[in-house]
């Protein structure tokens, strides 16, 4: 059950291709070189390794219980949430004015991927206090900002995020929950919201709740929904909690996996009514809280990326330890352990480049995305953010579509030991599936890929991303080495795949929209993984010219032989996804209905 953080892999992704000492080089984060990013993960690898990831286990067997409006975590949780606290993690990249550290979004993201491989229901509590942290810097008050920002980056108090109701999944237009105005200028909220993660436990002083709910007489529709700071305490004149709110959980959900993590049906008003407090203007509270959504999106991307990591440090365990069979080669007389049999290496080898490929992908997006916060030009400020937003559904779909791979393939070389509980691996597996649904299922995922990051520019952002693809292309084929030849021959096959589903889908999009979305999906699942792979091909030239220079030859031989193997058995698959996307909508459209 140990698990050991890839800061090696971390750096190298954040120095040779997210640009770690460019990104240092912004206002605000001159600090924030590759010294500091090692001495940062060093730390943080030590928290997670020693204290978080012990408790992940215990977590699944002994989860989160209720018991007469009172949740209880998992024993050690909450001890293990105060040195989390204690150690500043909530605030890393928070703004130094209300008690971050002000560190970039590249570092904390490293950060976030080791507290999900250590721990991903642990870890799901400070993602949603992130998310609620942005979206009150974004659209909250002064008042606000002073009253619940400090408590909440200095890890007393937690956040939530209430959208869900159990008439209103992902059509947030059907939300019910109704906010009246008082004349001290506060609201008294009414309504029930669901699988609200984290809506009551016992790790912190106080919670703050935002949530969507509709002010007397708004419009119907998303156009009428605003946002609201609902705390679980109210706040007294010093800070301090106070008096219980009317806000209170009725019970938490039984899960397939993430047992430890509390999920919450919350109940507001019952007794008069839930103060809370309106969050920039009335009926724009879909617009901010979409600030938190994007952010928490990005989180349960790296999410995949980290249980990922945790089922093939598992897997590689196990097949070191697993003795049975003898070589197919004849290169040994008696059994062996089977991480000499081939299918087994293919199975390592497919969740080593998966993890590899996407962990890339997410501190490249992460990268973009200090750039666009920071950079002193507006133009490059503006392109980073077009961007970062293009990835970020790739960075929650793909990888966490990925993740379940992965896992999968964990329980797969464990055999039969992997269908057993006791091996732990099944955890992973099950753990996993809810990250391709919540924040957002692939759908939804690849719906806003198709709409609002393709079609509505045109696929203006897809191709200035296929150029820069190109750009790697030349420099592939300047090289003499066969894995340069090789990934140059599936990067440029893969590239112009990407191009062709980005002509369809910008081209098709209004004139048939049914045959465009059709291959929604599978368009995201495509973009990931030319993306993925061409940060995997970045890295395979940086990694044979370190190797030339004889820096570190075992971690440079490795990562041109990962990269490789990216490009010929999973860069390989796009073509194939080109055509069922641009070719095969009727093989989706055409069934009759009553028929299924």
């Amino acid at each position: 059950m140990t698990y050991l953080a890839p800061v090696k892999d971390m750096l190298f992704a954040m120095k040779e291709l997210a640009g770690l000492e460019a990104v240092a080089t912004l206002p605000g984060y001159e600090d924030a070189g590759l010294d500091t990013a090692a001495a940062v993960l060093d730390e943080c690898a030590k928290l997670n390794q020693d204290v978080i990831a012990p408790l992940n286990w215990e977590g699944d067997k002994y989860p989160s219980t209720f018991h007469d409006g009172k949740v209880t975590t998992t024993p050690g949780f909450k001890n293990a949430f105060e040195q989390f606290a204690a150690g500043g993690w909530q605030g890393l990249h928070h703004p130094v004015d209300f008690g971050g550290q002000g560190l970039p979004k590249l570092i904390h993201a490293a950060c976030i991927e080791m507290i999900n491989s250590a721990n991903l229901s642990f870890a799901l509590c400070p993602l949603l206090t992130d998310g609620a942290i942005e979206a009150l810097l974004t659209a909250g008050s002064d008042e606000l900002k002073t009253i619940y920002l400090p408590p909440m980056i200095e890890g007393r108090w937690t956040g939530t995020m209430n959208l869900t109701e159990p008439q209103a999944g992902s059509d947030l237009a059907a939300v019910r929950s109704r906010a009246e105005p008082q004349p001290d200028g506060s609201y008294k909220v009414f309504g029930t919201k669901i699988f609200i993660t984290y809506g009551e436990h016992d790790m912190a002083e106080n919670i703050v709740h935002l949530v969507l709910a509709r002010v007397t007489g708004a419009p119907e529709g998303v156009k009428g929904i605003s946002l609201f700071v609902v705390p679980k305490f109210m706040v007294n004149a010093d800070g301090s909690p106070g008096a219980r709110n009317d806000v209170h959980c009725v019970s938490i959900e039984h899960k397939l996996g993430i047992k430890a993590s509390p999920t919450a049906v919350l109940q507001f008003g019952d007794h008069g009514g839930a103060v809370g407090y309106l969050v920039g203007q009335e009926n724009r509270g879909l617009e901010y809280m979409f600030v938190m959504m994007n952010a928490a999106r990005f989180g349960v991307g790296t999410q995949g990326i980290a249980v990922a990591e945790r089922a093939y440090q598992k897997a590689v365990g196990y097949a070191r330890d697993r003795v049975q069979s003898r070589p197919v080669d004849g290169s040994m007389n008696t059994a062996a352990p089977i991480i000499h049999h081939p299918d087994v290496k293919r199975m390592l080898m497919t969740m080593r480049a998966y993890i590899e490929g996407c962990r890339a992908m997410a501190l490249v997006a992460a990268a973009a995305q200090d750039a666009a916060h920071a950079h002193p030009d507006a133009d490059v400020r503006k392109q980073n953010q077009a961007f970062y937003e293009f990835l970020v559904p790739l960075v929650k779909g793909y990888s966490t579509e990925m993740s379940l791979e992965v896992t999968s393939l964990g329980v797969q070389v464990h055999g039969g030991m992997g269908f057993i509980e006791e091996t732990g691996a099944a955890q992973y597996y099950r753990d996993a599936k809810i990250l391709t649904i919540y924040e957002g299922t692939t759908a939804i995922q690849a719906n806003d890929l198709v709409g609002r990051k393709t079609a509505r520019d045109g696929g203006a952002t897809a191709r200035a991303i296929c150029e820069q693809i190109q750009a790697t292309e030349a420099q592939l084929a300047e090289r003499g080495s066969d894995a340069a030849k090789a990934m140059l021959k599936r990067l440029s096959a893969a590239r112009q795949a990407l191009l062709d589903v980005v002509g369809f889908v910008a081209g098709q999009t209004r004139a048939s929209p049914n045959a465009v979305f059709a291959g929604s999906v599978p368009y995201l699942m495509l973009a990931g993984n030319v993306v993925a792979g061409w940060q995997m091909a970045r890295a395979l030239l940086i990694a044979e010219d370190r190797l030339a220079a004889g820096e570190e030859p075992d971690f440079m031989r490795a990562k041109i032989t990962t990269a490789r193997f990216y490009g010929d058995h999973i860069l390989s698959k796009v073509p194939g996804l080109r055509d069922s996307i641009v070719e095969g909508a009727e093989g989706v459209t055409e069934m009759a209905l009553d028929a299924f």
